[in-house]
């Protein structure tokens, strides 16, 4: 949706899991294959690989998690086209850019990290983490009250509870796009 919000138009989804809320054209499938054989078919790829391997709730409860995070920059460098890879603030990325919802007045902390094939990003004011927040994934926080609350906090109206705790707010990818627009992809 921030994509969309900030300017392009043609915008697909690929996930392995079904996504029936989501609001563009969706493939369901293996996003590793599809990207092999339609990559090239697209002027900037925006990738989100699973973050599970990575995150403080894999060693609170346990589990083990495919690490799909280098796979897929490998992909992406070989299709030779501008990307953009989302994921947690552990995850083994280089830090381009770190975005935080307090940094577009959304009363969430959701702190993600995002490498670009290109350095394209001008840099962001600090996080402001003095506001009560909601906390999106059941724990911690100042707030929690809903799935309603959830979504006003993300500004996303459309996801269900386990699609919102998946999701990064379309504030951040809206302003990717932006960045990315300024630098001529999609124009």
């Amino acid at each position: 949706m921030g994509y969309y919000r900030s300017g392009f138009t043609e915008i697909i989804g690929v996930d392995i899991k079904p996504q029936p809320r989501y609001p563009f054209t969706f493939v369901q499938g293996d996003a590793l294959k599809y990207l092999a054989e339609h990559g090239k078919e697209f002027d900037f790829i925006h990738a989100s690989p699973p973050c599970q391997a990575f995150t403080l709730a894999r060693v609170i409860h346990g589990r083990e998690h495919p690490d799909l995070l280098a796979p897929t920059r490998d992909l992406l460098d070989s299709i030779g086209k501008l990307y953009v890879i989302e994921n947690v603030p552990n995850s083994p990325m280089r830090k381009d850019v770190e975005l935080c919802g307090s940094l577009f007045g959304l009363r969430i902390r959701r702190h993600r990290i995002f490498e670009t094939s290109v350095r394209m990003f001008s840099l962001l004011p600090d996080c402001d983490h003095t506001k009560p927040i909601v906390s999106v994934f059941g724990h911690g926080g100042h707030i929690y009250h809903g799935v309603a609350d959830w979504r006003d906090a993300m500004g996303i109206d459309w996801m269900k509870r386990d699609e919102l705790s998946q999701a990064i707010p379309p504030a951040y990818t809206e302003w990717i796009g932006r960045r990315l627009l300024e630098y001529g992809v999609g124009a």
